[in-house]
């Protein structure tokens, strides 16, 4: 039987073949816990009586959620791993010394790789897919036990073709392709089963896209997303101090999918998730002509806090005025992305046009801090949930957007197509 590139991961990494179906024991490269999670997989991990890590390079922690602590609570949240890690002597503990949003900072730092099995105790962990590898959420309990043994218990997952064709259009990205996706199949259209993206849209989409594109196929309900290895995957890795040598799979032509999708990208407009869920979607004209008025504009989150999207926002902002009505927060990724962003002019163009750049955080997009919405208040955000209460009051409403619409929105106060602003 021919294979899916994710059956090769996983036949690849348990020494023989397998498929769709099968339940295995496998390896696992890396294990990544936050500051939110890891406590939970601390105390697991040693109510079992483990003293060593299995595979102690092969696990990272990222304090990203509520880092710098926000409070009492957050703070002494973080002194568990922090503590942790000095006790075990990690190298990959990552806090406001380097600090970044998990999902964006493991990549820059090359500990993700192609052909990998990761998990991490953070339903996004599927943005690593991206990079060609399988990559899923776990609960706080299986990261634990990752820690203990090394390896992890998994369903290979079927899997999902989505085929893209054409070149998309300059405001349309790999954030309106994923709402799309979830839009046509539905929150729980691909539950447990693998979103593979392929066709001939792909060579046309940064790694900026394909991580948007992967990080949301957890809100179609999906184990995981991925995206093969080419060379736009090779010239990212590149600069990059790699953990691991890659290993390189592509899915066979007759290899077998539940479901092939197909979605021609280059007449796709961009996708407003509506409230209260992802796969609420309408087109940005529907949303124009529906004249939704926002009191926030958020541009950041392991969706879309990524160079490309505050550079989009700059070219948009660039001697323009946030609207009076509106707040601008902008939150990049990773120090390294906050550092490039000023190096080229951008983050000085949001400050001027009357934005507020964060630290890298993912506090506004679960709600925490950094942005907190207030009773009947209304976000365009860049983020991947929409849900009642998502990031804050639970009378706010939040309409997902990519970071073009995000940036054009602020200047009206309105969704707004950002091909109108001159």
């Amino acid at each position: 039987m021919r294979q899916t590139i994710t059956e090769k991961i996983f036949s690849e990494h348990v020494g023989h073949p397998v498929y769709a179906g099968e339940i295995v024991r496998s390896p696992i490269d890396m294990v990544i816990g936050n500051d939110i999670t890891t406590p939970i997989s601390i105390k697991a991990f040693e109510d079992s009586g483990a003293t060593a890590l299995a595979n102690p390079d092969g696990f990272s922690i990222v304090l990203d959620h509520f880092i710098p602590a926000k409070d009492i609570a957050s703070a002494n949240q973080a002194r568990i791993s922090r503590d942790f890690a000095k006790k075990h002597s990690m190298k990959n503990f990552f806090d406001e010394k380097d600090m970044g949003i998990e999902h964006a900072l493991l990549p820059e730092k090359g500990l993700v790789v192609p052909g990998d099995v990761i998990i991490g105790a953070d339903s996004h962990t599927c943005t690593h897919g991206a990079l060609g590898a399988f990559s899923t959420g776990m609960g706080s309990t299986d990261l634990a036990f990752a820690m203990v043994t090394g390896g992890n218990w998994f369903k290979v997952p079927e899997s999902i073709k989505v085929i893209l064709s054409g070149k998309p259009g300059k405001y349309t990205t790999g954030k309106d392709i994923i709402l799309e996706v979830i839009r046509m199949i539905g929150v729980d259209g691909a539950l447990y089963r693998t979103l593979e993206f392929v066709g001939s849209t792909i060579p046309h989409l940064t790694m900026d896209d394909r991580f948007s594109m992967c990080n949301m196929a957890i809100e179609a309900g999906a184990k995981s997303g991925i995206v093969a290895y080419d060379e736009i995957t090779a010239e990212f890795l590149a600069d990059k101090p790699l953990a691991r040598e890659p290993k390189i799979h592509y899915s066979d032509a007759d290899a077998t999918y539940v479901q092939v999708l197909e979605i021609d990208v280059a007449n796709l407009e961009p996708v407003i998730a509506y409230p209260f869920l992802p796969s609420n979607g309408h087109s940005l004209s529907q949303a124009v002509s529906d004249q939704i008025k926002v009191d926030q504009a958020f541009i950041g989150s392991c969706t879309n806090g990524r160079l490309s999207d505050l550079k989009i926002a700059a070219e948009i902002l660039a001697g323009k005025r946030v609207h009076p009505d509106v707040r601008l927060i902008v939150t990049p990724g990773t120090q390294r992305i906050a550092r490039e962003a000023t190096k080229l002019g951008y983050m000085d163009i949001i400050i001027d046009a009357g934005g507020v750049v964060s630290n890298p955080t993912c506090g506004a997009c679960l709600g925490g801090y950094m942005g907190i919405l207030g009773d009947n208040e209304v976000a365009v955000a860049t983020t991947n949930r929409n849900f009642v209460g998502r990031m804050g009051s639970r009378s706010s409403k939040v309409y997902l957007a990519n970071s073009a619409v995000a940036a054009a929105s602020a200047i009206t106060g309105y969704i707004t197509d950002p091909s109108t602003i001159k």
